[in-house]
């Protein structure tokens, strides 16, 4: 959904929370993409010789935004892929509406490409989130082979690690590692969730930000600024699961020297809310249950996965359960409550480890909870989590762009027909978006104008690539957006969790040659793919 995380503030790639076994609850990397045997088509204009490289020289946008080149922005921890990177600042108003006002700096880096003649149409990374900063996901568009003949741009969205200033809110990130302990329809809960909220809010107000500037239109300005003052012609947008909203508002908003745009994990700026994180879910789980099914063995072992799991969740929600967990990197044993709502957000993350889904189901069935609780306490608590997601620009979407639009009752309805056997206190809380009406009450931003909901409608040629046990962003949003995109080219990757370019060599041979050929990427490697070997336990 909008965040590759675990859930909307135990965050994943955007957290990428791994367990001992190397899962990452967003993205697991993989390996370079294979070049294509061939390119169809033309492949983008020729490179001009002698051109100053990207990124290392100074250059002014027309509405006074302005390039510098410099260091390499913050990271936590080393990245290797950055070390011959090309660094600078953009530097933007804060707030457009508000021109003389204070500026922001936003941290930028070109990832050469390993071509000896790159193409001079550079790939732009958008991260996904709202939150997560795309510096950060240097390895990730790398490993992919995003940069096989193409510069990549990395640019710290508004308010994320690497920006000045960064909205950061560790305070909310170490509650929501607490709340593994706490049972999610608690009253008590609600309230500590909303004063880790406002503790946030009221930090970020007192540095003098602008709150309400911390949005998609700002945020697509500064990617259009970007773009004139490096002195880039024409480049190309890839999102990832938040960033696909992105990118699709600024397709809508700034189309200019736009040569291509590649979606991955959709999240359709029309759709955003509660009701299409319920849809997503039913989608993602139903394809997990059904590759279960197909598969003899898992379907012999595992009978009637998808009623034992809404079983399982009614259960819970009345008597929820709760166990003692050792955790890697904790030391102490950790205290762990699975209710309903638990259960529901834990399988929300886990279809990105379907292999283990029906095992851990089976022996939480049969009294045996330690293996899904040990799952979900390793995610929620991983030490990546603090302190790298900006809450600040987190909020400013969310309650800018969703909320507003969509109301209490819409948002409950989304969780009664998505899982109509779900108890009520299941169906009030989306899965990744527990208590965010009222948080957006405690954040107090103004509604963005109502065009921020209108469909993209465009010509430019879009790759919509979705996951067939996506269960953050469902698959029916890659013919949702086609709808009013008539160059796009849907695709749906079988047995692929949410944002498949981390997890599928043939996503990442695909977005290649859409790169090579926007009018007609390959999808050959489609029908080569398999389910997944379910584990049969004892």
């Amino acid at each position: 959904m909008a965040r590759t995380r675990a859930s909307r503030h135990g965050r994943s790639v955007r957290r990428l929370h791994a367990t001992s076994a190397g899962l990452a609850t967003g993205l697991l990397l993989t390996g370079l993409v294979t070049a294509p045997a061939h390119a169809h088509g033309t492949a983008g204009p020729t490179p001009t010789p002698g051109a100053a490289p990207l990124g290392s020289v100074a250059g002014t946008a027309s509405g006074g935004a302005r390039y510098e080149p410099g260091d390499c922005p913050r990271t936590q921890q080393p990245i290797a892929e950055l070390e011959g990177a090309r660094c600078g600042t953009l530097t933007v108003p804060e707030n457009r509406s508000a021109p003389d006002g204070r500026t922001i700096r936003l941290g930028v880096a070109v990832v050469p490409a390993v071509s000896a003649a790159p193409r001079p149409d550079p790939v732009v990374w958008l991260a996904g989130g709202p939150g997560d900063d795309a510096v950060g996901e240097a390895e990730l568009a790398v490993d992919g082979g995003l940069n096989r003949d193409r510069d990549v741009v990395l640019m710290s969205q508004r308010g994320t690690y690497s920006a000045d200033p960064a909205l950061l809110c560790p305070n909310v990130d170490e509650f929501h590692a607490r709340v593994i302990g706490l049972v999610a329809a608690a009253p008590s809960t609600e309230r500590a969730h909303l004063d880790a909220t406002k503790a946030c809010r009221d930090k970020l107000a007192a540095t003098g930000a602008d709150l309400g500037a911390y949005n998609d239109i700002e945020s697509a300005a500064d990617y259009a600024d970007l773009r004139s003052a490096l002195g880039v012609k024409e480049w190309n947008l890839f999102g990832i699961s938040y960033g696909t909203q992105l990118a699709l508002t600024t397709m809508r908003l700034h189309p200019e020297g736009i040569r291509s745009v590649g979606l991955d994990g959709i999240l359709p700026p029309s759709r955003g809310g509660s009701a299409a994180a319920w849809s997503s879910a039913r989608q993602g789980f139903d394809g997990l249950f059904k590759a279960c099914a197909q598969q003899p063995a898992c379907n012999r072992r595992y009978p009637n996965l998808s009623a034992t799991f809404e079983r399982l969740v009614r259960e819970l929600e009345a008597r929820p359960v709760t166990t003692t967990v050792t955790v890697p990197g904790q030391p102490k044993p950790v205290k762990v409550v699975l209710d309903g709502s638990a259960l529901v957000t834990w399988l929300t993350t886990a279809t990105h480890a379907a292999e283990g889904v029906p095992r851990s189901l089976d022996e939480l069935a049969h009294g045996r909870p330690e293996r899904i609780a040990r799952q979900w306490a390793a995610w929620r608590l991983a030490p990546q989590a603090v302190g790298s997601v900006s809450h600040g620009l987190e909020y400013g979407v969310f309650c800018s762009e969703w909320t507003p639009y969509e109301t209490q009752a819409q948002a409950l309805e989304g969780g009664r027909r998505a899982f109509p056997a779900f108890p009520p206190s299941v169906q009030a809380q989306a899965p990744q978006l527990a208590y965010l009406r009222p948080d957006c009450r405690v954040w107090n931003v103004p509604a963005a104008p109502p065009s921020i909901r209108d469909a993209t409608r465009s010509d430019i040629p879009t790759l919509a690539l979705s996951g067939g046990f996506d269960a953050q962003t469902g698959a029916d949003n890659g013919p949702y957006v086609a709808r009013t995109l008539p160059r796009a080219t849907v695709v749906t990757v079988p047995y692929e969790p949410h944002v498949v370019f981390a997890t599928s060599k043939c996503a990442q041979a695909i977005t290649g040659s859409f790169l090579d050929d926007p009018t007609a990427p390959d999808t050959a490697c489609l029908k080569d793919l398999r389910a997944p070997a379910f584990e049969t336990g004892p």
